[in-house]
């Protein structure tokens, strides 16, 4: 028995040697010039040692109590400043993007809101989604600052203050994505009815136009986050599209995505919990997409750490 450990872990310790052999010369766009091997080995510790799952799912907690007011502030601004038509077109888009359980669990209270305007209603859900959202995007600086590799960190108040500004930035970046794709199948109808366009190539080359508004948004909006929602030293550069926020990006879309086919043909998550099942899929859903951003993040700080160390062996 003692033999066939020893050669297990003989083999382990070769296949080892001949994986760090091969990846050691590869170096990947967004890397800084280091080791694909090297950045992996600091990666994957700081996914294993680095608490991933708990930091996550405490900004999951935070972004959950700010997505309901959110979305309400969305929708009660409508009847003030767009035409009712609006309505229809962003709970088509909705709809597209959103698994079934998720959607339908929104549709009815937005329908509502939106039929009866009120500015006090108004006031009220801006207010409150203020506070909600500051104190989400406050949760994922703080779970940076709790990354496994040394980070530089703000004082508390200051990093109360960077957190108002970035839900600031990523709020009006979601608003003109949400409006300029809402009102993208809309004008795709228009210019096929007055025959600008007729072919239906052209008219899935919009289409896809549209979803590369969305991922191209996405991209900047986590790069935004990475770039803004850290201590920066003044010494060091940065790349405000990084590798991190590329991986995030890819991760978001293509998760997404089997999420939504998951959820829609394969989960039966209200069969057993009945309508509170919504809210477990939509747990869920936040839940994966706050590890997403958090697996770009250490990839980041994997880069960096990476770096460090290679300039401390050159200098020694």
């Amino acid at each position: 028995m003692r033999k066939y450990i020893i050669s297990l872990k003989l083999l382990i310790l070769s296949v080892q040697k001949w994986i760090r052999s091969k990846l050691s010369f590869i170096v990947l766009p967004g890397f800084d010039g280091m080791p694909l091997y090297d950045v992996l080995v600091f990666f994957f510790r700081g996914l294993f040692k680095g608490v991933l799952t708990y930091r996550a799912a405490a900004i999951a907690f935070n972004f959950f109590l700010a997505l309901i007011p959110f979305i309400l502030f969305l929708f009660t601004l409508i009847p003030f400043v767009i035409d009712v038509d609006f309505q229809k077109n962003l709970l088509e888009l909705m709809k597209e993007m959103l698994p079934y359980e998720i959607y339908n669990l929104a549709e009815s209270t937005i329908v509502e809101v939106v039929s009866r305007p009120s500015g006090s209603l108004l006031s009220v859900v801006f207010l409150t989604t203020l506070y909600f959202a500051t104190n989400g995007v406050d949760a994922v600086l703080e779970s940076f600052n709790h990354s496994y590799f040394d980070v530089e960190i703000w004082p508390w108040w200051k990093q109360k203050i960077r957190a108002f500004f970035l839900m600031s930035a990523l709020a009006m970046l979601i608003i003109i994505s949400l409006i300029l794709l809402a009102f993208g199948k809309e004008t795709i109808m228009i210019l096929k009815s007055l025959e600008i366009i007729n072919s239906s190539f052209t008219v899935f080359a919009l289409r896809s136009l549209q979803w590369l508004v969305i991922i191209g948004n996405l991209l900047l909006s986590i790069s935004v986050l990475y770039f803004y929602g850290r201590y920066r030293d003044k010494n060091t550069k940065y790349k405000f599209i990084s590798a991190g926020s590329m991986l995030s990006t890819s991760l978001f879309v293509a998760g997404g995505l089997l999420l939504k086919l998951y959820f829609e043909n394969f989960s039966r998550y209200n069969l057993i919990y009945g309508s509170i099942g919504s809210l477990i899929i939509l747990l869920v859903w936040l839940y994966y997409n706050s590890i997403i951003i958090l697996i770009g993040f250490e990839l980041n700080a994997s880069i960096r750490e990476s770096k460090v160390r290679y300039e401390e062996e050159g200098k020694g």
